[in-house]
């Protein structure tokens, strides 16, 4: 399971990445290249967790006139 939204607005980019791996779920959120937060989880349940929040962030862009691409 991944997951993986882009966003962008004036030239910047806003990235939500969760990449399933051999140790659990590598859990991240960019913005133009510099980690805003990084985590690895083995508990699926923080992952939906993380999920939705990524979710409910990018909403909050959209609303702000970020693009998903």
């Amino acid at each position: 399971m991944s997951f993986n939204r882009r966003l962008t607005r004036a030239g910047h980019v806003h990235r939500f990445a969760v990449v399933h791996g051999r140790e659990g779920w590598d859990v991240r959120e960019e913005e133009d290249h510099v980690v805003l937060q990084r985590a690895r989880r083995k508990d699926w349940h923080r992952v939906e967790r993380d999920i939705w929040l990524f979710t409910m962030t990018a909403l909050a862009l959209e609303r702000e006139g970020w693009i998903e691409n």
